[in-house]
C-alpha cells in the first residue's frame, strides 16, 4: 500500500501532466513529505542494506544528510539530469568517491549554475583531484522500480528498470567485449569517464 502511494505521488502526477504538455515536468517532487522521500531513496536497495545506510534527502538547496548509517552505504535520489528520478545506493567506495560529485552537482544547481557549467567544473574537479574515481571494485544498487530518465531523443520520461551497477573507471565498450544491445547483456554508462559504471539488469 505504501509503495503504491509513493508511486502515485512521485510518478503518477508528473507523468499525467507530461502527457498533456510539450515539455516533461520534473520527476522529483520537493513537496513530498520528507519521510516519503527517505523511503524513495531507500527503495534503491534491499531493506537489509538501505535500512542501515546513510540517507540523503534532496532539498531545493541541495542534499541534506538525514540519517547516519552503519554499513558504509549511502542512499539518495540521484539526478544525472534535473528531470531524472534515480534512487541510488552507493557502497562505501562509491560514497567516498563518486557520491561527492553528485552532492556537488545539486549544490551548484541550487546556486543557479547551468548544466554545462556544472559538467565542466566536475570534469575539472576530477583532473585536479578534488573528486576521484573509485579505487576498487564495488556495487551500486539501483533496484527501485520508481526510477525514471529523460530520453533526449523523444523528450519523454521513460521508466528505468531495476538494475545493478559496478564501478568501471574509464572503461570503454571494448573493455567488456562490445556486447550487442540487449537487456541480458552488460552495458557501460558514461564510457571513458572516471565515474563510468557497468550496468547489469537482473532477470525477474
Amino acid at each position: 500500500m505504501r509503495r503504491t502511494l509513493l508511486v502515485s505521488l512521485v510518478i503518477g502526477t508528473s507523468l499525467a501532466m507530461f502527457a498533456q504538455a510539450d515539455s516533461p515536468k520534473p520527476a522529483y517532487d520537493f513537496s513530498l513529505p520528507r519521510e516519503e522521500r527517505i523511503k524513495l531513496a531507500e527503495s534503491a536497495a534491499p531493506p537489509e542494506i538501505s535500512g542501515k545506510a546513510t540517507v540523503y534527502v534532496l532539498e531545493r538547496t541541495g542534499y541534506v544528510k538525514v540519517r547516519e548509517g552503519t554499513n558504509g552505504f549511502s542512499c539518495f535520489v540521484d539526478r544525472q539530469d534535473p528531470l531524472n528520478l534515480e534512487p541510488t545506493c552507493f557502497d562505501s567506495e562509491g560514497s567516498a568517491t563518486t557520491l561527492q560529485s553528485r552532492l556537488y552537482a545539486e549544490q551548484q544547481r541550487a546556486a543557479g549554475k547551468s548544466e554545462e557549467q556544472i559538467k565542466a567544473e566536475i570534469e575539472q574537479g576530477y583532473k585536479s583531484g578534488k573528486f576521484r574515481a573509485p579505487q576498487k571494485p564495488g556495487i551500486v544498487y539501483m533496484m527501485s522500480d520508481l526510477g525514471y530518465l529523460l530520453n533526449p531523443a523523444t523528450h519523454q520520461l521513460v521508466h528505468l528498470p531495476p538494475h545493478l551497477m559496478f564501478y568501471a573507471p574509464y572503461a570503454t565498450e571494448a573493455d567488456i567485449g562490445s556486447p550487442p544491445p540487449s537487456k541480458s547483456m552488460p552495458r557501460l554508462i558514461r564510457a571513458g569517464q572516471p565515474d563510468a559504471v557497468m550496468i547489469v539488469i537482473p532477470g525477474k
